[in-house]
């Protein structure tokens, strides 16, 4: 898992750039419609996370600001 959360709610991420750290209170997670994942948004960059990451983040104090995305295609099975 690249996002560790610790028992002060603060996230740890590896970025690019090297480690972050923020409080969960100060993350947003949104989702990024051109690769259909969702991220979080830190320092004008993205790190993508799995869902299960996303529970952890919410659970742990961060706003969810993710969009439901739909296939418009017409053969889409959704």
């Amino acid at each position: 898992m690249p996002v560790h959360i610790d028992h002060n709610q603060i996230c740890h991420f590896e970025t690019l750039n090297g480690p972050e750290q923020r409080p969960a209170s100060e993350l947003t997670i949104v989702t990024d419609p051109d690769k259909a994942m969702s991220a979080v948004e830190l320092n004008g960059g993205r790190v993508y996370v799995t869902e299960a990451e996303v529970d952890a983040l919410t659970v742990a104090g961060a706003a969810d600001r993710r969009q439901n995305l739909k296939a418009t295609d017409s053969d889409s099975v959704i």
